[in-house]
């Protein structure tokens, strides 16, 4: 396994964790974490012994305060335009890995760490998390997947008021308006992350695998082309061992025992 300078994996019963580990820097995301990032995706998407996936940040203040200014301030138009490819090619990366992907969001979630979070499945919130695209108060909109993601998830409107004030709001206006999934005391976010992943490895792994592909897949195209895609994998379900392991557990009233065939 790749030993990185700015992340640390931990990999245990079927669960990868994701570190951004510059606490110095509020885990700003800079050229090279992005890049280790990319190449630890990979790795997890070939991964057949990971199925969920969680990513967080180092320390106490912050899951990642944005992408790193110091590195961005100096760069060209065109120099400009291929960092934000990047990191867009990144998330749409984690975004699309079949495992599922937890955020369990420790601190500020600004700029790009709040674009991090959008990229993934599920966010869970510490009760002191801050949230915002403060980028138009550097000069620049949200170039990570802000302005596409932000609004498909809470809606135009409240997207809008966050991409064009800059304003950073907390925990519990985040959950308000739809961009968290839960929020908790500081000490209960691994472990209600964890809890979340391990009633995810319960269930069925294709089952939950193309239940997420359905998702992504569907969300942007006409309702028609999402459906048909759904029936197509719904079909296919009943081709693997867990459907009927499923099913026969149902009617005998017991726990089901997948296999995750």
């Amino acid at each position: 396994m790749t030993e990185y300078t700015n992340l640390i994996y931990e990999a245990t019963n079927g669960i990868g964790i994701i570190t951004i580990n510059r606490p110095k820097a509020l885990n700003a995301l800079n050229l090279a974490t992005l890049t280790e990032l990319n190449h630890l995706v990979d790795h997890i998407a070939n991964d057949n012994s990971i199925r969920v996936v969680i990513v967080t940040g180092s320390g106490e203040k912050a899951f990642v305060a944005g992408a790193d200014i110091t590195e961005m301030q100096n760069l060209s138009a065109i120099e400009g335009r291929a960092f934000g490819t990047f990191g867009q090619a990144v998330f749409n990366k984690l975004e699309n890995l079949p495992q599922p992907v937890i955020a369990a969001i420790n601190g500020f979630a600004l700029g790009g760490g709040c674009e991090l979070t959008l990229a993934c499945d599920i966010r869970i919130a510490a009760d002191n998390a801050k949230f915002g695209q403060p980028e138009v108060s550097l000069g620049i909109p949200a170039g990570f997947g802000g302005t596409q993601r932000l609004p498909r998830l809470v809606g135009k409107g409240q997207a809008q008021e966050l991409l064009l004030t800059g304003d950073i709001i907390d925990a519990a206006e985040a959950y308000r308006i739809g961009l968290v999934n839960k929020v908790v005391p500081p000490g209960e976010l691994l472990p209600a992350a964890r809890a979340m992943a391990e009633k995810i490895l319960g269930r069925a792994q294709v089952a939950v695998t193309l239940s997420k592909a359905a998702v992504n897949r569907g969300l942007d195209a006409p309702l028609g082309v999402g459906l048909a895609y759904e029936a197509e994998v719904f079909g296919l379900c009943f081709a693997t061992a867990d459907q009927k392991e499923g099913m026969k557990a149902f009617s005998e009233k017991r726990k089901a025992n997948f296999s995750g065939k």
